[in-house]
């Protein structure tokens, strides 16, 4: 935290219309530094008369609040940066000259911005939805800026299919809704239509789209770069951030709750983590492998919704992020930075992934609409004399009234008898080859064919509640879709990847399986690979991690002190929860302050919970409409929970029946710190059965 200044003298009077006029401080100037003698009243031709035109110091004010908004990212318009630095722990010149590798304690000063992607700038924080993870080192050699997610493929195998994507999956152009959700019609028909998208749709549809916290969530590069070293040398590498406090998520519930206790809850978290002093971290690891080792690979290492296993090649920690200072101005830095691709320095390269290529235009484009472009193109002198048929929408001074919501393609919607759009044409515009590179053709290889190979070895590499989370985001998110043609689309694509996931999808929306789509290539089995779940490479330590105390009047004193002291010791915040804010009274007599409000507070802002009801409160604390919800979300939720005798009859109000995750405050009081990053899986198919 910055060091508190010393406040200047400020002496307050009135105007002659009793309005505050303050002396003291620093002198208020104009942009241009002319000091300005009244900052309550602008010039007039007299007491009463009209506001002069004349009066710079009124228009430069107004002028400049006007145009304080800037246009918001098309993607990733909701999001949180911070500060710190990259030290590199393991060298490798032998790989690549890139300064912050070359030598073991380089420090290099970093930006990191973390976002969501589907939903706009006021959207919640906690939607199913991909995050961005985005790094900018300030290098000696320029800025290398490394964007990338937190799921480490796409949906995606090449640009050209980005913005019907993203048209696909942003709210319905014809009503302009759902926000920040892909629970709908056009995205799962494009996904119906577009089997390339499979594997991203695992990933998306399980726990690593609702994660816990921005800390708690790993990073990826998603492409396929190359590290040149200083001989000239030339290898392949694909990049991960691993968090130090390991990947954890939400559960659905969870989150749907989370963002309506707190649509800035991510944000909020990183902010305190930075403001306590707790500095998240993530190790920095690398995949190195040779042209020769790729072309031997079932799937091509340039195709962007392909990951390669760490079983294959292990990850190689060469450094480490820490991020440890928070901005001092929110639109100053983390609206304003501008991440591209196409920053990168010596040592760093890039690949011939398609998606990659497409990127490397993209961002500088959409920074510069952002920072002050305009939509030129549709001024009358720049406007084609021809007829002019695309998907391209919206925009600063659009003209064009486009009618109903097919902004996408492939779109199925004529099927359901709706305005389709236009279509590529057979025979068009085409490039001259070249003598020395040959023809250049708008084709795919065939080596990108294999669309459900990876979508398979993720989902069959993943828990059974893992597995049951899948199911049950696919069911939810078709139950929202309402052409049944496109919901019959999606489950003849899920067959290719797994039977009996597309059998209980198909159950849990009581509709007949239709039969498979035929797949460009045959998908192959590979091995189950344990790092693609976040359950069976969970912390075993539950440091990082939050819980809430709900205390009452007469809560024993050395039951708060017990908590409070292993979770220090733990590396774990304690929130104190009471019915009013002001706090309540201990048995000693001791006055203790409350962090929140029950009312306001409830236990899905808490990774694990403890109920230290005095036995005079309990009673009343039964009555209670949100310590019943406190209790039920909690085991809803699957978390663990300390409980004294005393509130039992809380846990009997909402008719919880004790697990073995249910934890006695007189004989483990303290296992609601040691086991708060935990979920009790065993216990969803009782309170969440999945489909």
């Amino acid at each position: 935290m910055s060091p508190k200044k010393t406040s200047p003298e400020i002496t307050m009077t009135q105007g002659a219309g009793g309005e505050p006029q303050q002396r003291g401080g620093e002198t208020l100037t104009t942009n241009h530094g002319m000091p300005i003698p009244d900052n309550q009243n602008s010039l007039k031709s007299g007491k009463r008369g009209p506001t002069l035109l004349e009066d710079f110091v009124l228009r430069e004010k107004i002028f400049h609040f006007d145009h304080e908004r800037i246009p918001e990212r098309i993607v990733h318009a909701r999001g949180t940066g911070v500060h710190g630095y990259f030290e590199c722990t393991d060298p490798i010149p032998e790989l690549t000259m890139a300064q912050p590798f070359r030598e073991k304690g380089t420090k290099v000063p970093v930006f990191a911005r973390f976002s969501t992607v589907a939903g706009s700038k006021g959207s919640k924080d906690t939607p199913r939805d991909v995050r961005g993870f985005a790094v900018k080192f300030y290098t000696e050699e320029g800025n290398w800026d490394l964007v990338g997610n937190n799921i480490p493929v796409f949906f995606i195998q090449d640009a050209m299919k980005f913005p019907d994507l993203i048209h696909s999956v942003k709210p319905e152009a014809d009503r302009g809704f759902p926000q920040a959700a892909s629970a709908h019609d056009t995205f799962w028909d494009f996904i119906s239509l577009t089997p390339e998208s499979m594997n991203m749709v695992m990933w998306v549809m399980s726990d690593r789209a609702i994660p816990r916290s921005f800390r708690m969530m790993d990073g990826f590069g998603v492409h396929t770069f190359r590290f040149i070293n200083a001989d000239g040398a030339a290898k392949f590498v694909k990049f991960h951030w691993r968090s130090t406090l390991r990947a954890q998520s939400t559960t659905w519930d969870e989150a749907v709750k989370i963002s309506g206790a707190d649509p800035d809850y991510q944000r909020r978290d990183m902010f305190e983590a930075i403001q306590s002093g707790d500095f998240p971290e993530w190790e920095l690891g690398v995949q190195v492998f040779d042209e020769d080792w790729a072309a031997q690979q079932p799937y091509d290492v340039l195709d962007a919704t392909k990951l390669i296993p760490e079983e294959d090649i292990p990850l190689r920690i060469v450094g480490r992020m820490v991020l440890d200072r928070y901005p001092d101005n929110f639109f100053a830095e983390t609206e304003q930075v501008a991440f591209l691709p196409t920053n990168v320095i010596p040592g760093i390269d890039f690949s011939e992934d398609p998606l990659l290529q497409g990127r490397l235009f993209s961002y500088l484009d959409t920074q510069k609409s952002r920072l002050g472009t305009t939509n030129f193109h549709q001024i009358p002198v720049n406007a084609p004399k021809c007829p002019m048929h695309n998907f391209q929408r919206d925009g600063m001074m659009q003209t064009h009234v486009h009618k109903g919501r097919a902004n996408y393609e492939p779109n199925s919607l004529y099927k359901a008898e709706e305005e389709t759009g236009p279509r590529p044409a057979e025979h068009t515009f085409t490039t001259h080859p070249e003598a020395e590179a040959g023809p250049k053709l708008r084709v795919r290889s065939e080596s990108f064919a294999d669309h459900y190979s990876q979508a398979r070895q993720f989902y069959l590499s993943q828990t059974k509640p893992e597995q049951d989370h899948i199911v049950a985001a696919i069911t939810f998110e078709l139950s929202k879709v309402d052409l049944e043609h496109v919901r019959e689309q999606v489950l003849a694509q899920l067959r290719n990847i797994d039977e009996d996931m597309a059998a209980r999808i198909a159950k849990g929306l009581n509709i007949d399986l239709p039969e498979a789509a035929e797949p460009a290539r045959e998908p192959v089995d590979m091995p189950v690979s344990d790092a693609l779940s976040i359950h069976k490479t969970a912390t075993t330590a539950p440091k990082g991690r939050m819980i809430g105390v709900l205390v009452t009047d007469g809560t024993e004193d050395a039951q708060v002190d017990e908590i409070m002291a292993a979770a220090e010791k733990a590396g774990v915040t304690v929130k104190i929860i009471a019915e009013a804010r002001g706090g309540v009274t201990l048995r000693s007599g001791e006055k203790l302050a409350a962090d929140g409000q029950l009312a306001g507070s409830p236990s899905v802002l808490f990774d694990a919970v403890a109920v230290l009801a005095a036995p005079d409160a309990a009673d009343h604390l039964a009555t209670l409409a949100p310590a019943k919800d406190f209790v039920a979300d909690a085991f809803a939720h699957l978390k663990a929970m300390v409980v004294t005798e005393a509130a039992t009859k809380l846990l009997e109000a909402v008719d919880i029946k004790p697990d073995e995750f249910v934890f006695d405050a007189g004989t483990a009081l303290t296992a609601v710190v040691e086991h708060a990053h935990e979920r009790l899986w065993a216990r969803e198919a009782m309170v969440n059965p999945a489909p």
